[in-house]
This record gives C-alpha cells, structure tokens and sequence, in this order.
C-alpha cells in the first residue's frame, strides 16, 4: 500500500470529488439514523429496544449494523439485513438453479439482471423484518406496562412499516452510489461506518469506569498520582495490548493465501508461437471473509429468540427456560464459570463459525468450474493432470487451507467472550465487548480492500507523473 501515491492522488479533482461525495453520502446516512420511526412518540419504545438489544446477541448485533438504528428507533432500523440476506440467497440459487448459473455465467448484462432480482427481492423482506420488528417491540412495551394505553391502528402499522422498508431500500440505494464511485464496496462500506459510529460510546462507558476514582487513585513509582482508576488502568492497558496483536493476526489472516502457479503449453500457429508463460493463482485462506461469523450469530439466536416467545404464553415453561439460559449471550447474571451450562453458547457459535466457513467457501469455490476454464485455455498445474486430478487437487488446497482458517475465524470470534469471562469473574461484570468480534473483523477486512481500491485509482490518476 504506498499512501504516499494515494495523498498525491489528492491534488486531482476528479479524486477529490469521488472522495467528498462517499464522505457526503455517509454524512447523510448518519443523519438517517437520527430519524425516528413515525409511530407516536418514539420514547415510548426506547425501554423495549435497550431489553430487545440486551437480551440476544441478535439484536446487538442488529444494532451494531445499522450504526445504532434500533437504538434510536430510526426508520433505518431494518438496516442493510434484508439485501445481505437477498443477496446470500441469490448466491445460493445461482449454484442451484443451472438457468440462473448460465445467466451468472452470461457476462456482465447477465450479473445486472442477477443483481435487479437481487434489489427486488430485498423489498418483500423489508416488509417482513419491518412487521416482525414492530410487532416484538409492541409486545415488549405491553409487557413492560410502560404505556399500557397504546394501540396500533391499521394507519400506525402502513406508516411504520412502510417507513422502515423505505429506510432500508434507501440505505441499499446509498451503498450503490458509494460502489459507483470506485473507491470500496459501498454495502460494506455502510457497515463499516455503523460500526465506528458505535466506538464512541464504548470509548465513553471505558472512559467513565476508567476516571472513578472512589476506590482509590493509581500511584506510580511512589511519587506520581494519576486521577484514574488503578484496576480498571491495568485492564485497559492489557486491552489495549491485546486488540494490537487481535489486529496485527488479523490482517495476516485477511490477507493470507496460496499461490498456485499455472502453466501454459506452448501453441505454434504458422510462423507465430503463442503461451509458453506462468501465471499464479492466488487462493485465500478464508474465501468466506467475514460471512461465516454472521451467519452464526444470526443462527444461534434463534433458540434464545423462541424461548423468549414461548415463555411469554408459558412463564413455567422448562424448554424455554433452557433455551434462553444457554444460548443467551455471556453476562454477569448468566456466567458463572462452574457450570457447563455457561459453556454452551460459546462452545456453539465456535462450532457453527467452523461449520459455516466450510459450508459457504464450497458454494463461492466451484473447483470444477476453475478446472474446467484452466483446461480449456491449456493451461495445468506441474505434476498435476487437467480435468478431474486438477478438480481433486483444487478442493484438497482448499479443504486445508478452511481448516486452519476456519479454526482461527472462530478463536477470533471467540476472544471477546473469553475476555469478557475473563472480566466478569474478575470484576463481577463483563466489558461488554462480546459483539464487538464481529464489528473488528468487518473493520479489517473492508477497511483492507477498500483501501487497496483506493491505492489502485490512485496509481490510475498519477499514472502520468511517473512517465518519462
């Protein structure tokens, strides 16, 4: 990355301009988030939101996404979830569906109309997650007793809803905006900014226990006082450590891969010889990037989610008792650290992270697919023979590069809990930092690729500096 060609890029306008208007464009998807939903007084959900938030992962992890949305109860609440989940399925019906993988296959015109189903089918499922979200935080306000007077009427449902679906397909417009640009994929890109957003008040929770003083000041050296908490000093110190090394790991994990080199036969065609040259072939440890972790966090709070339904109708229930306790995420009421029933949600989502990095690099890798094109351009691998021996040799590379990769995705995954175990049966309470494996593992692989993007139209528009 030479950041030195990209601050020369600076000096061109049509750099700048490219530059201001992503700036421009997240500036006003912040402002976004600010916007409530217009179902009556929106304070009225604010005690159901912080319960939806805090009691499964998934609705952290919500949050987290849509830069604080559902903390505000904004009409972007829905987020970006519906066109993720639209675009998942339309990956998986491309391998599917052979009609689908010839117009994926097709070219360019054929990836557009892909991508049109795409955006149309992230639209019924605004609606759905926009129901399904008014509907649970209705129920929670009627539970709570908070406004025991409230009632929908039809009109409240229309206006709510259709807000909330409006905000999301309005955020998938803005992220397209951002990718039209050429400086980073603009979906990811949105992601990126919910997450950064949401830095500033951890840093302000840390910053308010690390300034109490009223358990005693930090003495150093026997004659320097320092105003600050002397145990929770040490913890952010170690923090501090710990995420430098978490992120140093995790670029070399990001950018981790392995080079195949493939060779081309040498072709006489009258007078003129063509091939006899090398190419490589890089393959990524972990083709799946950050994929495989959100779908474990969405998968595992299910369970939590329908225990939660069930003891609404059945407060004695025993099954929905179970669910809740152990697929709830790690806190101060729920861990103690000496029965195995704390173990649970950890021990699952280290399993399903390993399980579905697995199961979606075999549907993004099509190892018959990358054979078949090698053999057809007469190209092969040395030591290896075209067609099925080069589709054997290709899903081994892959299959062991996913077991180290899979292993170290979920023990990144898993340190915020171990470290939150670590703080909850020391203090008595977590650091709260059990959503935040996700949030850093989006941070390093978009801010990577976005920044090589940059690097690239960089070199495009000082190409002419560096000519003779």
């Amino acid at each position: 990355m030479n950041f030195k060609t990209i601050f020369k890029s600076f000096k061109n306008k049509e750099m700048r301009k490219r530059i201001l208007t992503v700036l421009g464009i997240l500036v006003a998807y912040r402002i976004l988030a600010h916007v409530p939903v217009p179902l009556g007084d929106a304070s009225t959900f604010k005690q159901a939101v912080d319960n939806l938030i805090n009691s499964t992962d998934l609705g952290g992890f919500i949050n987290l996404i849509s830069g604080g949305g559902l903390t505000n109860f904004s009409i972007i609440l829905v987020g970006l979830s519906p066109y993720i989940t639209s675009s998942i399925v339309m990956q998986l019906l491309t391998k599917a569906i052979p009609r689908m993988e010839e117009l994926h296959n097709d070219g360019e015109t054929g990836r557009r109309k892909i991508s049109q189903w795409t955006r149309i089918a992230t639209v019924p499922l605004a609606i759905m997650q926009s129901f399904a979200y008014v509907y649970i935080l209705f129920q929670d306000v009627i539970s709570a007793n908070t406004n025991s007077t409230l009632t929908l009427t039809s009109y409240d449902w229309a206006v709510a809803v259709t807000a909330m679906t409006a905000g999301s397909v309005l955020l998938m417009w803005l992220g397209e905006l951002i990718t039209e640009q050429g400086i980073g994929n603009g979906i990811s890109t949105v992601i990126l900014c919910s997450i950064v957003a949401s830095l500033p008040t951890t840093l302000s929770a840390v910053g308010t226990q690390l300034f109490d003083t009223s358990q005693g000041t930090l003495n150093l050296f026997g004659w320097l006082e320092l105003p600050v908490n002397p145990t929770m000093f040490g913890i952010v110190c170690g923090i501090g450590v710990g995420l430098l090394a978490v992120l140093y790991f995790l670029v070399k994990l990001n950018e981790a891969q392995r080079i195949i080199t493939i060779n081309y036969a040498k072709r006489v065609h009258g007078n003129s010889a063509y091939g006899g040259i090398k190419s490589i072939m890089p393959i990524k440890m972990i083709a799946a990037g950050v994929v495989p972790v959100i779908f474990a966090v969405a998968f595992l709070s299910l369970p939590s989610f329908l225990g939660q339904i069930i003891q609404r109708n059945d407060p004695n229930s025993t099954i929905a008792q179970n669910l809740v306790k152990w697929f709830s995420a790690p806190n101060a009421s729920n861990f103690t650290g000496l029965s195995w029933e704390s173990f649970v949600y950890p021990i699952t989502y280290f399993l399903l992270v390993v399980m579905f990095t697995y199961f979606y690099t075999s549907i993004i890798f099509n190892a018959r697919e990358i054979a078949e094109n090698i053999q057809k351009q007469g190209g092969f691998i040395q030591g290896v023979r075209p067609g099925h021996a080069t589709e054997k040799y290709f899903k081994q590379v892959v299959n062991r590069l996913n077991l180290f990769g899979a292993l170290s995705l979920g023990l990144i995954a898993m340190l915020p809990y171990i470290a939150d175990y670590i703080f909850i049966m020391t203090l008595g309470y977590p650091i709260g930092l059990s959503i935040s494996g996700t949030g850093l593992l989006i941070i390093v692989t978009v801010a990577i690729e976005n920044l090589r993007q940059i690097n690239s139209r960089a070199l495009m528009v000082t190409y002419d500096d560096y000519k003779e």
